[in-house]
């Protein structure tokens, strides 16, 4: 993992070491204070060539296109509150989507399966276990995004959303995103309402250089990736974990996601 991983700087396999333990606490403190934490540069640029290669013939021949029409959250209705409301405003994207059976013996997958990533990214997420997904299409998708696509406004289903950024765009794929938008108690469909007819002041733009991990709060962040420009698509692996061993999706959602199942 010395090859992949920049461990010098960031000693994710010096599990409970002062080092790893400082490294966790900045992330945390992070988190706690712009809902997110990145870690740029850390997958090596050789590893992360390989990365691209090994993924890249299989998105140009096999990769599953995704495009749909939907609202912020990702609903038809919402109980309580009008169709035509503001918050329930549509947008579109399109992605194009690489499943984990289909990259079994990749660097992605074992980067995503090493033991000591699991156990530093559930230490910042405070969470007492942590463990990949056992779904054979979901653990693991590589995303890729091409001239004039973009994933748009959304919140997040899981509590946080792990991220690695194997290729940036010749321009755009920018993350823009406005943490705590909404809490459990308020859905904050004004504030919502509001976002979408660009008035809210604390929405901010991150621009992320390949090899960066970003773990961020998406659940109640609202994020989306600008439009990407130029003929260099933005490649992004997203991985799944659980606080439960053996999650899986059912059926009809691996259908939704990925056009097929299991």
């Amino acid at each position: 993992m010395h090859d992949i991983l920049d461990l010098e700087r960031y000693p994710l396999h010096k599990v409970g070491s002062p080092d790893w333990q400082e490294l966790v606490d900045q992330c945390k403190t992070d988190l706690a204070r712009h809902g997110m934490f990145n870690l740029e540069g850390l997958v090596r640029p050789e590893a992360l060539a390989k990365c691209v290669a090994e993924v890249k013939p299989v998105m140009d021949t096999l990769s599953f296109v995704h495009t749909r029409e939907h609202n912020i959250y990702f609903l038809k209705t919402i109980p309580g509150l009008a169709e035509d409301h503001p918050a329930l405003t549509k947008t579109k994207t399109i992605n194009h989507t690489v499943c984990a059976d289909q990259i079994p013996q990749s660097i992605v997958m074992y980067i995503y399966e090493w033991a000591p990533m699991v156990m530093f990214l559930g230490a910042t997420m405070e969470k007492q276990a942590l463990y990949p997904m056992r779904d054979a299409l979901a653990r693991v998708n590589v995303m890729a995004y091409r001239e004039g696509e973009q994933l748009n406004w959304h919140f997040d289903r899981s509590e946080f959303t792990t991220t690695l950024l194997l290729q940036a765009p010749d321009e755009g794929g920018d993350f823009v995103y406005r943490s705590d938008l909404r809490t459990a108690e308020d859905p904050n469909y004004d504030g919502v309402a509001k976002l979408f007819r660009g008035q809210d002041a604390e929405v901010k733009t991150l621009k992320l250089s390949a090899g960066t991990l970003n773990v961020f709060k998406g659940r109640n962040t609202a994020h989306k990736v600008s439009t990407i420009k130029g003929r260099r698509e933005r490649l992004i692996a997203v991985f799944s974990y659980y606080e439960k061993p053996g999650v899986v999706f059912t059926r009809e959602e691996q259908i939704g996601f990925y056009g097929r199942v299991a």
